[in-house]
């Protein structure tokens, strides 16, 4: 096993086009690190340069505590898994786990031991005479793991390693892979533009946009703390619920006012983020999470910070623990370069809302104690700790400590 450090890495195309810029990421050894971001943001071309299969153009890459910069994949000591499986498909699952053992030359029992452990812990025993064609989706990935963990390599490599399976299949993979890394403990880097994925499996995810890195931090840190507007949109599913909105203060004590609305802001938040208060009297981006939001019939024990908008529920969308009410407000939809880049999923429906003229749709996620339904009145409690506060220009979210004095 080893760490993987990346160092001032470039990667540039002819025509000048980066594709990876200045990219510094330091993976622990024994990692498990999610690399994510839109379609094109780079995160595949950093994969390859780690496994050689790309040339760098800028910047140094150590795996372990060897410069790999110059030497071929085959030398680097890592094992990749691809999107699509990559499995000879003449040969038997035992062949193609074995493949690899026998060109490097390996003895007969060594490869027959590291074959069943692979494929007990794979679950795939019962499949070993069969050949690719014979095997489901999920199966044939699960060989394409296998194959990767006989090696043992001081590093895996995953390029969208479940893409092509069904969303229930993908649900269980995860599982394994969770499984697999805890029971080997090899560093890993996996590469994905599912959001989902990348809060479920990481350790640490590392947020990519155009070659750049954004953030890098535990998937729950992303979450509650996202560094800009990028982040907070590209992060979480749904989305974060943005909109242009101003931060004032009266008798009543600080608010932030949008669309007709007035919230209080606790002032236990201008402690937590600093250089709010400076935004005073301005104008800034609010998110909201829709996570943040309840009905206000079905919440109880809800103390101070809970504000109540008062909505109609356009769209209902119940997911059997829980509702999304999709719900507009009366403020157009922010349109910033950050939240219009954190749309594109990489899914050509997601990331897609319906025209509602100059009105914003939201997103609120309620227990499904609500009942609510499309077309209802309903009023919604929200956690006011929790707002987000964007700068309107830089799209920086104000008080994170990455930010403070930027």
């Amino acid at each position: 096993m080893a760490s993987i450090v990346l160092r001032n890495v470039d990667k540039i195309y002819a025509g000048g086009v980066k594709a990876v810029n200045g990219l510094n990421l330091e993976i622990r050894d024994g990692e498990f690190m999610v690399l994510v971001g839109p379609s094109g943001c780079g995160k595949s071309t950093a994969l390859r340069m780690v496994a050689g299969l790309e040339d760098i153009s800028g910047g140094e890459i150590l795996i372990g505590d060897r410069v790999v910069n110059h030497l071929p994949p085959k030398d680097r000591d890592i094992a990749m898994v691809f999107q699509n499986y990559a499995l000879y498909p003449h040969m038997t699952v035992e062949e193609n786990l074995a493949f690899g053992l026998k060109l490097r030359k390996m003895p007969k029992a060594e490869i027959s031991k590291r074959v069943q452990e692979a494929a007990k812990m794979l679950g795939l025993e019962q499949y070993l005479k069969r050949k690719p064609a014979a095997l489901s989706g999920g199966q044939r990935q699960r060989v394409a793991m296998g194959r990767a963990i006989v090696r043992e390599p001081q590093a895996f490599l995953m390029d969208e390693p479940l893409s092509n399976l069904d969303a229930k299949l993908r649900v269980s993979m995860r599982a394994s892979l969770n499984q697999m890394h805890e029971r080997l403990g090899v560093t890993t880097v996996y590469v994905t533009h599912d959001q989902v994925e990348a809060m479920t499996l990481g350790d640490r995810v590392c947020v990519l946009r155009d070659g750049i890195l954004q953030q890098v931090d535990t998937p729950q840190n992303l979450f509650e703390s996202p560094v800009n507007l990028f982040v907070a949109g590209f992060m979480g599913s749904p989305s974060m619920n943005f909109v242009n909105a101003e931060l004032v203060r009266d008798d009543a004590g600080a608010a932030v006012a949008f669309a007709g609305y007035k919230l209080p802001v606790p002032d236990s938040t201008f402690a937590e983020k600093p250089g709010l208060d400076a935004y005073l009297g301005k104008k800034l981006i609010l998110g909201i999470r829709p996570s943040d939001f309840e009905d206000a019939a079905s919440a109880s024990g809800h103390s101070g910070g809970w504000a109540h908008i008062p909505t109609r529920a356009e769209v209902t969308e119940e997911l059997g623990s829980e509702i999304n009410v999709l719900f507009l407000i009366d403020a157009p939809p922010v349109e910033h370069r950050d939240t219009v880049a954190a749309q594109d999923t990489g899914d050509d429906e997601e990331g897609v809302l319906p025209l509602v003229g100059d009105k914003s749709l939201w997103t609120a996620r309620v227990n499904a104690r609500s009942h609510v339904r499309p077309g209802q009145s309903i009023e919604l409690v929200v956690d006011t700790h929790n707002f987000h506060y964007f700068d309107t220009d830089s799209g920086l979210a104000i008080g994170h400590p990455a930010n403070v004095g930027r």
